[in-house]
């Protein structure tokens, strides 16, 4: 389990593997955090969704503020979630550094991400449209229980092949 550190000077902002039933930042809201493990990292303060589970790759509207979990054809803002995040709860998701997410199977190392049509986890099969932009496998295996190590900078699907 990492340990995030965030490095803003701000008191009380809630630790990144947290999750609280009260809204303690605007939704959207971003801290950079360091782990002596994985480096810097980039977080943004989202509303949790059904059923939301550790390690799950989600969108975010920045419009609506909406969360769900990612599913083929889906578009927008890309994050992994870094809490136990259901629906009844606020917490952080990492857009950047690196990071652990579900997958399916075994993942290439510098793999493209796409979705896939099992809601919150990605594939390194293409499938037409699902890619994930800004995101890369960075292991050539599973490293526990259908979690994997990614490199993400921001990442976002547009619907589209490339």
């Amino acid at each position: 389990m990492s340990t995030w550190n965030i490095k803003s000077r701000q008191i009380g902002v809630q630790a990144i593997t947290d999750r609280s039933t009260t809204q303690n930042h605007p939704l959207g809201f971003e801290v950079e955090a360091e782990d002596t493990t994985w480096g810097n990292g980039l977080f943004t303060y989202v509303k949790g969704v059904a059923s939301g589970e550790v390690n799950e790759w989600v969108t975010f509207d920045l419009h609506n503020s909406a969360t769900v979990k990612l599913a083929a054809n889906a578009k927008g803002t890309v994050g992994i979630t870094k809490s136990t995040l259901t629906a009844s709860y606020y917490g952080w998701i990492q857009r950047g550094g690196i990071a652990t997410g579900q997958c399916l199977t075994a993942f290439a190392d510098n793999g493209k991400v796409f979705a896939t049509g099992t809601a919150g986890s990605v594939d390194d099969a293409s499938v037409a449209g699902d890619l994930v932009s800004n995101a890369v496998g960075r292991v050539l295996t599973v490293i526990s229980s259908g979690v994997t190590i990614f490199e993400l900078d921001r990442p976002f699907m547009t619907d589209a092949d490339s």
